[in-house]
């Protein structure tokens, strides 16, 4: 080799060396800003979350601190300001000074946490239609410092009662009782009850909200119905049919021994007589069971509020007693229908009858509206599912047409006794007989005890 060629080899090989050593250290200086890019865009990220989630505590705590007033105030400060900064209205500057002074004095109202313990309880939880329920609120000041005054918000239903509470000592409680007007059947919701605390203008509050809820149930009045109007009434042995049998309570006559027949059941006497055996026969006796079916479509059975008050009321009066005379009752009404539902769903509710403040508590939640379940289908549906009925009431008001309280009417055995009870308010009471069914027609709920007591159902 040449002292050229080798001085040629040697900056070849110089020239490659060192292109590798470049492109090794630009790879490893690409990796680290790579490395750098990528915690950057991460510390990106992780700041704009942390930004996004203070902003969005920073407006949730606007919306829930600064009421109407409180954006008014705001807005005019804004608005003033820039008027007067903008156009030198002297105005705007006194418009939007004083919106902002306000804001700045309702600041202190706000200081300080709540250490309440706040308290709500009723004198009792059920009562008649027409009553008044007294609720007494409780709120004590738990902490070790005098707490500002306040103000308690107690939702009754769809109103709202308010209590303004005063300046509290440490351990100090305040009382206070309200009443509760119980004017309508139904269920009263009371609560849940929250503190607030704020400035004299209204432009800034807290709030704190007490889970705590009370339940009032609002029993529909009802009437007296004499346990002496019919036997189907008060009869506890049960009631006897025309279906003959060889064994029951109530004798009806003496046949011939024929075999098969039990030995205990030879009535001797008349064997001794005409000397051959003779037996005795029964009629079968019923147990007294009573079914109540009440119409709740918003269309179609009843003319007014009224008038579906008073259907609610007689059933009630005709359960009620049915209960205190120990009968086996069934009281079942129409429920709301699925949207999607076809015509053979068939939905119904049925109302607890184990005792009577369950049974009260279960007429208070009853309520009318659109796609309930029509009272024929109610009817079709207890009929077949309820046997041995011997009192069938269908309560419904005075639009729904006689012809289709017959069809319900219809779908019950003949040992049933159907009675239809048609509210009218205003109406003369009148019994009549429709086919097989009978027909009360009832001006006010008073009438329901008198048409019972003068037989109406016997």
């Amino acid at each position: 080799m040449s002292t050229s060629d080798h001085d040629a080899y040697s900056r070849l090989e110089y020239t490659s060396t060192g292109t590798g050593t470049r492109t090794r250290a630009s790879t490893v200086t690409s990796m680290a800003r790579t490395t750098r890019g990528t915690a950057a865009r991460r510390d990106g990220v992780r700041v704009l979350v942390t930004g996004g989630r203070a902003l969005a505590a920073a407006a949730g705590w606007l919306g829930e601190t600064v009421t109407p007033i409180g954006w008014l105030l705001a807005a005019s400060a804004v608005a003033g300001i820039a008027a007067g900064a903008v156009l030198g209205w002297s105005v705007g500057w006194m418009i939007g000074v004083a919106s902002l002074v306000l804001l700045l004095t309702a600041i202190p109202f706000l200081a300080g946490g709540y250490s309440y313990r706040v308290q709500f309880r009723v004198d009792r939880d059920a009562v008649v239609a027409g009553s008044d329920v007294t609720g007494t609120v409780q709120v004590v000041n738990a902490a070790r410092r005098t707490a500002l005054p306040g103000l308690v918000d107690i939702p009754v239903g769809d109103g709202l009662v308010e209590t303004r509470v005063p300046f509290l000592r440490p351990q100090a409680t305040h009382e206070e009782t309200i009443a509760i007007r119980a004017a309508k059947r139904g269920v009263i919701d009371v609560g849940p009850m929250s503190v607030s605390r704020g400035d004299p203008v209204g432009a800034l509050r807290r709030e704190v909200v007490w889970p705590q809820i009370q339940t009032i149930h609002v029993h529909p009045v009802t009437a007296y119905i004499p346990s002496t109007g019919s036997g189907l009434l008060h009869d506890l042995e049960g009631l006897p049919s025309s279906n003959i049998v060889n064994a029951d309570l109530a004798f009806h006559a003496i046949r011939d021994y024929v075999p098969g027949d039990a030995r205990n059941h030879v009535h001797w006497k008349s064997t001794a007589k005409t000397g051959k055996l003779m037996v005795r026969q029964y009629e079968e006796t019923r147990q007294s069971r009573i079914a109540v079916l009440i119409g709740t479509e918003a269309e179609g059975e009843y003319s007014s509020d009224d008038e579906f008050e008073l259907g609610v009321s007689a059933a009630a009066s005709l359960s009620l007693q049915a209960v205190r005379d120990g009968r086996e009752l069934i009281v079942t009404t129409g429920a709301q229908q699925p949207e999607l539902s076809r015509g053979d769903v068939i939905a119904v509710r049925e109302i607890p009858t184990h005792g009577i403040r369950p049974m009260l508590d279960g007429f208070s939640e009853i309520d009318r509206s659109l796609r309930m379940t029509r009272l024929e289908d109610v009817a079709r549906l207890v009929s077949q599912t309820a046997d041995r009925l011997s009192l069938v009431f269908l309560v419904s008001g005075s639009v729904m047409p006689v012809q289709r309280l017959r069809t319900a009417g219809s779908f019950f055995d003949a040992e049933s006794t159907v009675v239809i009870v048609r509210c009218e308010p205003g109406a003369d009471p009148v019994m009549r007989r429709v086919g097989d069914v009978r027909v009360l027609t009832l001006g006010r709920l008073d009438d329901l005890g008198q048409l019972i007591a003068r037989g109406a159902l016997e």
